[in-house]
């Protein structure tokens, strides 16, 4: 759930990896499907999306998620965590999603016009995805830890592709929390940047990640005596160029996965992603822009 890169390069492999992994990994999350989860007891989106996204790093505290998610408030955590887990433990959260994913999947691709393209691009990912570095990378590590479940789900292909996508989407978004701290970013402070960068509004981004009105202002305060704000809430050059040196370092970070295959292995890939990906843009199955319009609010 996570932004798309938006910086300069747009064009390299790296960020055309960044780019396309991550709508197929959200049709999980948007789809009609993950309501399933309020059969079992969850109570709203959020409450299922704590557990099942941290589910594969086992029963960890309301504090370990807030630290590994990095963007969320801690009481919008705690309102999940640990409840969560007297609901359904990580094995069976993790059966859950995989039957409600592999529904979706099969939903928003049974219609693809090339399933051979899926099956090569589930190919290329079973071939490197679960085995890049995993050393401070939580989330990635324990994504990287569950087996590929197109055999276990009956979701064939299709599945494999979902997961290799959500491994590398997790391997980036590890990277870039490390990039953010380095960067002098906190969690609210990240997202005002993102903001004054033309990138959703505060008023949605308050919202989705738990934030309250005065921790938001505290924030703008910080980075206007830091001098990469504006009092008109416009990025100044030097927030801009701040900015713009995380993704750097987020990308810098991330090339194990562009350098895990052969230049032409890697760019047939990014071929095969780009076109499944503007499949489901197309057909609206994800919105292919985030934060989704069906959570913007008025600023």
């Amino acid at each position: 759930m996570g932004e798309i890169p938006r910086t300069d390069d747009r064009r390299s492999p790296i960020r055309r990896l960044g780019r396309t992994v991550e709508p197929i990994h959200t049709v999980a999350y948007y789809s009609p499907e993950i309501y399933g989860f309020n059969d079992d007891g969850f109570k709203g989106w959020w409450h299922a999306y704590f557990a099942y996204r941290s589910a594969p790093m086992g029963r960890v505290s309301a504090a370990t998620i807030t630290a590994v998610f990095y963007n969320f408030a801690p009481r919008m955590v705690e309102r999940a965590v640990p409840g969560c887990w007297d609901i359904m433990d990580p094995d069976a959260v993790r059966t859950r999603q995989l039957e409600l994913t592999t529904a979706s999947m099969q939903r928003a691709l049974g219609e693809y016009p090339d399933a051979g393209e899926i099956a090569a691009a589930a190919s290329a990912l079973r071939s490197f995805a679960d085995d890049l570095p995993i050393g401070a990378r939580p989330l990635y590590a324990g994504w990287a830890s569950e087996p590929w479940p197109g055999d276990s789900t009956g979701g064939g292909d299709v599945m494999d592709l979902w997961h290799g996508c959500t491994l590398l989407r997790e391997f980036r978004f590890d990277g870039h929390n490390i990039a953010l701290a380095a960067g002098d970013l906190d969690p609210v402070e990240c997202h005002v940047m993102m903001t004054t960068g033309g990138h959703g509004n505060g008023a949605t981004i308050q919202k989705i990640r738990g934030w309250s009105a005065d921790e938001w202002d505290a924030a703008c305060q910080r980075l206007i005596d830091r001098g990469w704000i504006t009092a008109d809430g416009e990025q100044t050059p030097e927030g801009n160029a701040a900015r713009r040196a995380v993704e750097h370092d987020t990308d810098r970070l991330s090339l194990p996965a562009a350098d895990a295959l052969p230049a032409a292995d890697l760019e047939a890939l990014l071929g095969r992603l780009e076109r499944i990906m503007g499949y489901l843009v197309e057909t609206g199955i994800v919105a292919g822009v985030w934060p989704p319009p069906h959570v913007t609010v008025d600023a």
